[in-house]
């Protein structure tokens, strides 16, 4: 029979596999819960597990075949995009269904892998969103000719990240002659244009339903995309944009996630429009609240409180043997 960890972790960061290094938000976050709970907390690798059914019971164990009590909390640190359905994501299902409390749910995970399917969601709950085309098998070619293709339009991939495969298309002609030269292996998005936005975002941290952390990014050269990552410029502006910032708690709510970053374009009559959501979200050092508000927000669902519901089934409430409704 295999051994069992002696010292099992109740709450968790599950992060890329090996051998990258933790993201810095990450990273910090990771620090701050081992100071919070010590040896009850644990940093574990997708490429560290094994998991699967064994005598009809659901089973977890490192490679080296020790049984791997189920974490109590999981904080997801891997990006939905890059997560395959039949990899990651399945692991994030078994985790659930070994009675842990994802942040966030493995089916928030699914649908944000998708900016479509973000918008989906995001359009069907009521909220605004830029106008959006895109397509299943039709070839790109043709849906560039299409009449339904306004131009200027932004070209975006369905699951591209850190402002990459973005581009600004500003007449016909050219999305005609450069779609034969543009990746064809994941659908693309041709998005309307929010000019009033160009260069310029607010992204929103929620966390638990409360807008924890805001700051506005402009691009330093001009360009379109406004991505830290690309080098924009960022300002702290938590309080300063309440309507984005309650815009946004209802976009995390819309696709089921507790903890979002929310990125929000800034319209021609003064308001906002949803860009995108990330369920695994960053943020920079100066975000100063951010932190507290997850380690707040994990201490409240080990106490048995405000557990999500996964995929609308009653899932266990940690520690307590109960359900949520």
């Amino acid at each position: 029979m295999p051994s069992a960890i002696v010292e099992p972790a109740e709450v968790w960061v599950l992060a890329r596999e090996h051998p990258a290094p933790l993201m810095r938000a990450t990273y910090a976050l990771s620090q701050a819960l081992e100071r919070a709970h010590g040896p009850r907390f644990a940093v574990w690798h997708s490429d560290e597990l094994l998991f699967g059914v064994r005598d009809g019971r659901l089973v977890l164990q490192t490679l080296g075949g020790q049984d791997v009590p189920p974490p109590k909390v999981v904080l997801v640190r891997q990006t939905p995009g890059s997560m395959s359905e039949h990899r990651e994501l399945t692991l994030l299902r078994h985790l659930e269904r070994l009675g842990a409390v994802l942040i966030n749910s493995a089916a928030a995970h699914h649908r944000c892998g998708n900016k479509l399917w973000q918008l989906q969601e995001l359009a069907a709950a009521g909220l605004p969103v830029p106008d959006t085309l895109s397509y299943a098998t039709a070839p790109l070619a043709g849906v560039v000719r299409s009449p339904q293709v306004q131009t200027p339009c932004v070209v975006k991939t369905v699951n591209g990240r850190n402002g990459s495969s973005v581009f600004l298309a500003p007449d016909t002609e050219l999305l005609r002659a450069l779609s034969g030269s543009l990746a064809q292996d994941v659908p693309l998005l041709l998005q309307e244009y929010v000019a009033a936005s160009h260069g310029r975002d607010l992204r929103v941290v929620v966390v638990d339903g409360v807008p924890v952390a805001a700051q506005i990014r402009s691009s330093r050269d001009g360009s379109l995309a406004s991505n830290l990552a690309r080098g924009a410029a960022a300002e702290l502006c938590l309080g300063r944009h309440p309507e984005g910032e309650a815009l946004a708690v209802r976009a995390a709510a819309a696709l089921g996630l507790s903890v979002a970053g929310v990125d929000l374009l800034f319209t021609a009559d003064g308001g906002h429009t949803l860009c995108e959501v990330n369920a695994v979200p960053g943020w920079r050092p100066r975000m100063t609240s951010v932190i507290p508000a997850i380690i707040a927000y994990v201490d409240r669902l080990l106490a048995g409180a405000g557990a999500p519901a996964v995929e609308g089934r009653r899932v266990p409430v940690p520690g307590t043997g109960a359900t949520t409704p």
